[in-house]
């Protein structure tokens, strides 16, 4: 066989797929979502630095934060407030106590995060 045969096109027949049995729904409903994971994020708190005193880390180093101790953190559900809450230590893992669920009237401009 040369090559040009191995590359041209021939003809093929395909074989009709069954329709599903049943009804199809028309839509989701909010039971269908249950499942799905979504990424949710405590947000301690931000801070702006120079390229130089990034460079600079190290082991041992400490960023100050623009949220004081005892401060509300945000929820952010992939990317959008979902509410806030307090930070509690339980054993020796870290836990965010829900404080507040920020409903979708109350988010500003569509409620993106600002970044």
């Amino acid at each position: 066989m040369s090559s040009s045969d191995e590359h041209s096109a021939r003809d093929h027949e395909f074989k009709e797929v069954p329709s599903p049995k049943g009804t199809p729904a028309q839509h989701l409903e909010l039971e269908d979502l249950r499942e799905v994971k979504l990424s949710l994020t405590a947000e301690l708190g931000r801070c702006t630095m120079r390229v130089g005193d990034i460079l600079n880390l190290e082991r041992g180093s400490v960023v100050q934060l623009d949220k004081v101790a005892g401060e509300m953190v945000n929820l952010i559900v992939n990317d959008v407030l979902l509410g806030k809450g307090e930070i509690a230590v339980i054993g020796d893992g870290l836990h965010i106590r829900v404080s507040e669920i920020i409903g979708a009237g109350e988010l500003p401009g569509a409620a993106a995060v600002e970044k």
